[in-house]
């Protein structure tokens, strides 16, 4: 059902917001626009504050105090970090098991962030959909979805229960409508719609280099996704947490799409977190070299946060741990995989607000004030401001944050370029699952002539692959 065309008296109150704050030229072409297009830009101007919108422009583009002291780094503290790489091996089954004690009291949930198209790779299509070209062809929403079937029934066979763990799918604009239709084709991959939650973060308007809100055309305002740091607002705005809260769930893990390995609602992350009893926990992967360009989970002037490798200086890179030799002193490197209390997620519309905002400078194609006319220009005309998924992190005590460090070959393989990058592209993702595929496979005695793919459902992590001691395996397993 389209929109009304909004009453004079409607218009007239938000025309006087958006001319308080001298924003009003979002009006110029209204009196030629149809009543449907008037609807539209009413609804989309209706989303907004102006005044806020002038607010966070001006904030985010304010010089930074001159006499600002440098930071002080540091990495976290040993009591807020641990490592799978060097834990003593009791713990980590002491987390699996604790982990997969929460997931079969159905008390842990899953936000995946799928709001990025596969533009880079080629494909309009949600980055979620592609296909890395492994022998089952399956999509990483598929991968996923049967890492979560998989972790249920583990839990279920632990408690003799039913297990659900929900599945919050966050999209944008532009990846909600095809998601949506992806995941009924497909029957939900197994899952029960039910507890598959897809929604929606929110978009900001794109801003002249002046400050003005741009249209994109007479009838529409130019928009951009809020940034991964939109997930708080959206989590809020969409329902998200109400549904959590009526599902008792007091656990949440929220990763990225584009990981192929991601070890979705991983127990021992869970384990972890849980007894560290922490508000928000992050696993990281371990710095490459001194110069990958990563940016570094840390404590900086006492709080947690992520620094970016352009920020710290050369020589404080390459240091080394003075209790290990050899290793990097700087090392945690950030993978945007997160572990989120809910009482801490529950206290987000207090603080949402004090989020910093980001500058991208873009070019932004524009309707010209004059002709109305659409401009695509050469260089960058504009901002997106952007918020980051990390930014909440300095509002933690320390003693609130943890961090886990997971073997890359395991749990990290990122999709971001087109194939034959030779870097994070399909063909490195599809090499990365094959290659643990293989790992499993040898550790239970098996002979592997190459890589294999292990499907979800027949191991989450490794185990399970007993019966195949002895034989000779190759390509694929289902």
């Amino acid at each position: 059902m389209s929109a009304q065309e909004p009453t004079p008296e409607q218009v007239s109150q938000l025309k006087a917001k958006y001319e308080l704050a001298a924003q009003d030229q979002v009006f110029t072409f209204w009196d030629s626009l149809s009543s449907t297009e008037k609807a539209s830009l009413f609804q989309q101007l209706s989303l907004f504050d102006p005044t806020y919108i002038n607010t966070i422009f001006a904030k985010t583009l304010a010089p930074l105090a001159k006499d600002e002291k440098p930071a002080s780094l540091e990495p976290l503290p040993e009591a807020a970090r641990a490592s799978i790489l060097d834990s003593d091996p009791a713990d980590i089954e002491r987390w699996y098991r604790s982990g997969l004690d929460l997931i079969a009291a159905n008390k842990v949930a899953v936000v995946l962030m799928a709001g990025g198209q596969g533009t880079r790779l080629g494909s309009s299509a949600p980055k979620g959909c592609f296909d890395i070209g492994l022998p089952s062809h399956k999509s990483l929403f598929q991968i996923q979805a049967e890492r979560i079937r998989k972790i249920e029934e583990l839990a279920q066979k632990k408690s003799g229960s039913k297990v659900t763990v929900p599945w919050y799918v966050m999209t944008s604009g532009p990846t909600r409508g095809p998601t949506e239709q992806f995941f009924k084709e497909k029957g939900y991959f197994g899952l029960s719609p039910e507890n598959v939650f897809i929604f929606e973060q929110g978009v900001l308007p794109c801003i002249s280099n002046d400050g003005k809100i741009l249209l994109e055309s007479k009838s529409k305002v130019a928009v951009a996704p809020d940034g991964n740091g939109g997930i708080y607002n959206a989590l809020v705005e969409s329902k998200v947490l109400d549904d959590m809260k009526k599902r008792g769930i007091e656990h949440i893990h929220a990763y990225c799409v584009d990981n192929c390995l991601v070890k979705v609602a991983d127990p021992v992350f869970i384990g972890f977190s849980a007894s560290k009893n922490v508000d928000i926990a992050t696993k990281v992967v371990r710095k490459r070299n001194a110069t990958e360009s990563v940016g570094l989970i840390v404590q900086k002037n006492g709080k947690p946060d992520v620094v970016e490798y352009s920020e710290i200086d050369p020589q404080i890179a390459a240091e080394e741990d003075p209790e290990q030799p050899g290793v990097l002193k700087f090392r945690a490197a950030n993978i945007v995989n997160h572990y989120y209390s809910f009482r801490f997620l529950e206290s987000i519309p207090e603080w949402a607000k004090s989020l910093p905002h980001h500058v991208a400078r873009k070019k932004i194609p524009y309707a010209d004030i004059e002709s109305g006319e659409q401009v695509k220009p050469t260089k960058p005309n504009g901002i997106k401001l952007e918020q980051f998924v990390f930014d909440v992190f300095p509002m933690l005590e320390l003693s609130k944050f943890a961090c886990l460090e997971v073997r890359r070959e395991d749990e990290f393989s990122p999709l971001k370029n087109a194939a034959g990058t030779g870097e994070d592209d399909p063909d490195t993702s599809r090499a990365d699952i094959t290659a643990q595929g293989r790992r499993w496979l040898e550790a239970a005695g098996a002979k592997v002539a190459g890589g294999v793919e292990v499907s979800p459902l027949l191991s989450y992590g490794g185990e399970g692959l007993e019966n195949y001691s002895g034989q000779e395996v190759k390509d694929m397993l289902q």
